[in-house]
């Protein structure tokens, strides 16, 4: 008897890219109009009018390079939106501003110490905007023909490129193929090649190629054909940050730290060496620094050392403007027995200027959740939405908010396609928010395991506040 082979069942998969949605993946920019005015509800962002207004004040004060070496401090209580106003204005720098964010407490994690922690952090959020002059040949193919030898090994050929002007035959070489056949260059493109380095980049289609009947994607590119000479010199500006340039300068890392991310520490002589170079390519007119923002969340972790630095560091000549948040009040200063506003020295304190947020109003959390619903692509009834502000007014908002997903869940388990009151209850009751876990833990006093502490026994610990 034939032995019967099964094999497990194939399944056919839709395979999509999945987007991640963030916690501040909803906005994207400060919601202001020409006049800096914020609007009421603009770009993923509502309420909080002042802090918005003097956040777009700070940021037009940025793109003109006025403020360099300043510091801001974003002053409120928690999720009153301090990170997202900063996300906001990294949204509205555009790419060309370096912006850099990182939580106080990262500064402590690394393989490296404090002060080159945040050197680092510093130099990433200062831009290098170089300009340099190179030859392009730039047209539309009328032709390509490549011969190969019998052998295959060896190719030659010739490309015939033309512009509204003038057109050229060009004898190609065995590189020059190569490139050409790896853009998948064909005739009626429109190319750019740069003389320097052999780089071929695909401009896009000729327009008066349109109404071929060849195969095209939807994204085809249709462009017209070049004017004037096909060699042409152009101007072409890199933007790197001074963090990039000193890795790649350094002997003991090269430009592969910039891949793998472990850069460790640099020494200060080759630091000062590239603040010298760059600063002879600023006279020659060969580069500018653009100053960009270095956003410090949770400030108030930082010790005594760190503060010290960063008030050393903003007084420096190459300096960006640093963003701090905090959501402390009277704090105890990390590495010290004095309290002081916010956690942060008084020094430090004289520097900077204290944006506040303060707490949200009903109607803007009902707009919060409405603006988090559409992003999570999750549907409320108007009642659910309702119940939901009132819970975020009794409880916190980032409460409220974590119950969208899950009460959508819950929706599905019944087949409804929209949240309603009862689905918000019981994911309530599935997940308790900060009020009810301090009472549940006040009911279970006997039965968990409790440190007492005694009365002056917080005064050593850095974290209480």
């Amino acid at each position: 008897m034939a032995m019967q082979i099964t094999t497990g069942t194939s399944e056919l998969r839709d395979i999509t890219k999945m987007e991640r949605i963030g916690a501040h993946s909803h906005i994207h920019g400060l919601g202001l109009d020409d006049r800096l005015e914020p609007r009421a509800n603009a770009q993923g962002l509502v309420g909080q009018a002042k802090a918005r207004k003097a956040a777009g004040m700070i940021l037009r004060m940025v793109q003109e390079g006025r403020i360099a070496g300043r510091a801001i401090l974003f002053a409120g209580p928690p999720s009153t939106g301090k990170t997202a106003i900063a996300m906001g204005m990294a949204q509205s720098l555009g790419s060309d501003v370096p912006f850099t964010t990182i939580a106080a407490s990262e500064v402590f994690s690394l393989s490296m110490s404090k002060t080159e922690a945040l050197t680092q952090a510093f130099r990433r959020s200062i831009g290098v905007r170089i300009k340099e002059e190179t030859e392009l040949i730039e047209g539309e193919v009328v032709e390509i023909q490549i011969d190969r030898s019998l052998t295959g090994a060896t190719k030659t050929g010739k490309l015939t490129i033309k512009t509204t002007d003038m057109e050229t035959i060009y004898d190609l070489g065995m590189k020059m193929i190569e490139a050409l056949t790896k853009e998948k260059v064909l005739a009626g493109d429109v190319i750019a090649i740069d003389k320097t380095s052999g780089k071929v980049s695909k401009l896009g289609r000729s327009f008066a190629r349109s109404r071929d009947y060849d195969a095209m994607g939807a994204d085809t590119k249709f462009v017209q054909c070049p004017e004037g000479e096909i060699q042409k010199r152009k101007e072409v500006v890199h933007t790197v940050s001074l963090h990039e340039i000193d890795v790649i300068n350094s002997r003991t890392q090269g430009f592969l730290a910039l891949f793998a991310g472990d850069t460790g520490e640099i020494g200060p002589e080759l630091r000062n060496q590239i603040n010298t170079k760059v600063g002879e390519w600023r006279e020659e007119g060969k580069a500018e620094i653009i100053p960009g923002v270095l956003f410090i969340d949770e400030v108030h972790m930082l010790d005594i050392e760190c503060f010290s630095f960063l008030n050393r560091a903003l007084e420096s000549e190459l300096a960006p403007l640093v963003i701090m948040a905090s959501n402390r009040g009277m704090s105890r200063i990390r590495g010290t027995k004095f309290r002081s506003p916010h956690g942060l020295p008084v020094d430090l304190l004289d520097r900077v200027l204290i944006v506040s947020t303060k707490p949200y109003t009903p109607e803007d959390i009902q707009q919060i959740i409405e603006i988090r619903c559409q992003e999570e692509d999750t549907q409320l009834t108007s009642e659910a939405i309702t119940v939901l502000t009132t819970m975020a007014t009794q409880t916190t908002l980032r409460y409220a908010l974590n119950l969208i997903s899950t009460a959508q869940i819950i929706a599905k388990k019944r087949k409804a396609e929209k949240v309603d009151v009862e689905d918000l209850r019981r994911a309530y009751t599935y997940f308790m928010d900060e009020k009810r876990s301090v009472q549940w833990l006040k009911e279970q006093q006997g039965t968990l395991v409790f440190d007492e502490i005694k009365q002056g026994d917080g005064d050593d610990d850095p974290m209480a506040g």
